[in-house]
């Protein structure tokens, strides 16, 4: 992931957004077993004001959803031990158990390739974004999965 980091309404690396999301009061969960990923993403959905939480593994994850369920999911699919597919799959059989309504989920991963994004929406994310991600477009796929607009 690239370094940039939103000024303003402005992205530091080439896309701007004129009216960034307001994301006040959204509760999203990071999860990535990169720390440095893990904080850039944290600083970005900061600066639009969400309620970040953040986790290295899936396990920490599903510890988290447990305790407050999040208004957004964000999960980097390839990590050790469980990946983000396995999560989906966890949290997916859960909400089923529990006919409990559906965390959007937002799949981050360098695995690009049409089947990987097959792949991950058919696992059960409701998007699939490649690294490095841009923070524009990241941003705004996060508002438009917990149903924030950006005007």
């Amino acid at each position: 992931l690239s370094n940039s980091t939103l000024t303003g309404a402005r992205v530091t690396d080439g896309l701007t957004i004129e009216y960034p999301p307001r994301l006040d009061g959204v509760r999203v969960l990071v999860v990535d077993d990169d720390p440095d990923t893990r904080q850039m993403l944290k600083a970005v959905l900061s600066e639009c004001h969400a309620d970040v939480i953040t986790a290295a593994s899936a396990a920490e994850a599903i510890k988290e959803i447990e305790q407050r369920k999040p208004d957004v999911l964000v999960s980097d699919l390839g990590m050790p031990e469980q990946d983000g597919y396995e999560l989906i799959k966890q949290v997916r059989e859960t909400e089923s158990a529990d006919n409990a309504a559906r965390v959007p989920a937002l799949a981050l991963t360098a695995y690009a390739k049409a089947e990987d994004r097959v792949r991950a929406l058919a696992g059960g994310y409701q998007v699939h974004l490649a690294k490095p991600v841009e923070p524009a477009e990241f941003l705004l796929v996060v508002a438009n999965l917990a149903g924030r607009s950006t005007e």
